[in-house]
């Protein structure tokens, strides 16, 4: 058999005053009074008996639920058990969730860095296209540069040894 709660004291004072006010009400105007509104009264009083019998009893006795139902010792302590399983479920989840993000936020990550890396391959070819001519140029100017450069040190080196060989036969012919 299930046993509900007594209502809070806010809630019993406004049935209270409301009571009040509907019998100043009922006072004033008694001349107007149809059947109906009476057996209205009769239901909230007897409603209101039922909950005073209610509210005497200690609430230190039996733990009631949500839904007006006592539970036992032995129901609290599953209660406590069930709770703590539903918040390490819970943080479980949680957990499962934040690593799934710190995934998919990788993943994502992962995915930016290649799309630019190709943006970027892609537009040094463009670039490249666009300026083959002017590379190429520059490359052959590079190269023509080299070249002369290495025939003046090769004719600076070829002369040095003319001279050289011109020295030592000078002194072969003194000695």
């Amino acid at each position: 058999m299930s046993k509900s709660r007594s209502p809070s004291p806010v809630e019993s004072r406004k049935k209270h005053s409301k009571n009040k006010r509907a019998k100043d009400r009922d006072h004033h105007s008694s001349r107007h009074r149809s059947r109906s509104r009476d057996s209205d009264r009769r239901r909230r009083r007897s409603h209101e008996r039922s909950s005073k019998y209610r509210r005497t009893r200690s609430p230190s006795e039996e733990k009631i639920d949500m839904f007006g139902r006592a539970l036992s010792k032995r129901s609290a302590l599953e209660e406590k058990k069930r709770k703590e399983d539903e918040e390490l479920r819970s943080a479980i989840e949680r957990q499962r969730m934040i690593q799934k993000k710190e995934v998919e936020e990788r993943v994502i990550e992962e995915r930016a860095a290649k799309r630019v890396e190709e943006l970027v391959e892609k537009r040094v070819k463009e670039e490249l296209e666009k300026r083959k001519d002017e590379i190429e140029k520059e490359v052959m100017r590079r190269v023509e540069e080299m070249k002369k450069l290495l025939e003046k040190q090769m004719v600076e080196e070829l002369e040095r040894q003319k001279e050289a060989e011109i020295v030592a036969r000078q002194k072969k012919e003194v000695i």
